[in-house]
């Protein structure tokens, strides 16, 4: 899965570099907290990425500045999707508005005292 890496609101500039790591669930301006799942990573393994982050502002100039690289749309998952999706150690939150997953705290704590 992919996760988020922070707390924070979404924006396109993060969108366009983590949707190269895989399928989405988020879209721009949605609200994330830190170790939600907001896609499905394309290899094996959880992967925290970014989606929060904000292009510098700076005063160069680039030949690329008005390159810019489409966001997909987002996956829109379902209640039964979204139980289907998550593993043994992720949980779902059921709101009136939204579907979120999210790794499940007292689990990751767990996962990292094995490998020692």
């Amino acid at each position: 899965s992919l996760l988020a890496f922070e707390n924070g609101i979404v924006t396109s500039f993060g969108l366009e570099n983590a949707q190269d790591r895989g399928k989405l669930f988020v879209q721009s301006g949605d609200e994330t907290y830190k170790n939600m799942i907001i896609g499905i990573h394309q290899r094996p393994g959880d992967l925290a990425v970014n989606v929060c982050k904000t292009k510098a502002l700076t005063n160069m100039r680039s030949a690329t500045k008005g390159i810019t690289i489409g966001i997909t749309a987002p996956i829109e998952l379902s209640l039964d999707a979204s139980v289907e999706y998550i593993a043994s150690d992720e949980l779902l939150e059921v709101t009136p508005s939204a579907f979120r997953m999210a790794k499940n705290p007292s689990m990751m704590g767990k996962k990292a005292g094995k490998g020692k």
